[in-house]
């Protein structure tokens, strides 16, 4: 097994990558593995529907000319960042996150403390970082921050 510098610094790890999350050192399956891409997407589906079940329940407007309520698109999003941003830190991962067996720590291991969520859920919102994933299926949003999300 070949072994190079980690893009973190310093510490030594497989060059080579047979499944995702190796390079970090977390196991293949179960426990501590990466989260796969279904189970994300369906996390944030999660939240994105309760966001916006949130801001259709407290923060409707009626549409001018039929009068039928809808939600508030800009509440709908500061719901999302702000769930986000409160339970990452809190319970480890969004209520989607949590809902899914999914857990958000840092790569090395560990709490995210308070500013990673909230780089991260601004990344987020940019859409493009959560649909670029590296090798080991982390997006831009979670590299950039140096959390990743995995099984519990």
């Amino acid at each position: 097994m070949l072994r190079s510098p980690d893009y973190a610094g310093g510490v030594t790890v497989p060059a080579d990558n047979e499944y995702p999350g190796q390079r970090l050192g977390l196991p293949r399956e179960g426990r501590g593995s990466i989260a796969r891409p279904g189970r994300r997407i369906a996390a944030l589906l999660v939240d994105v529907a309760s966001a916006g079940l949130i801001g259709y329940a407290f923060f409707s407007t009626p549409d001018p000319v039929t009068g039928v309520p809808f939600a508030n698109p800009i509440a709908t999003n500061l719901i999302f960042f702000l769930v986000q941003i409160v339970f990452i830190p809190l319970i480890g991962g969004s209520p989607g996150h949590r809902l899914l067996g999914m857990r958000l720590e840092l790569a090395s291991g560990g709490w995210v403390g308070i500013w990673r969520p909230i780089v991260r859920t601004l990344l987020l919102g940019l859409i493009i970082p959560a649909v670029v994933w590296d090798a080991d299926q982390r997006g831009l949003h979670d590299k950039a921050v140096g959390t990743v999300l995995v099984r519990r």
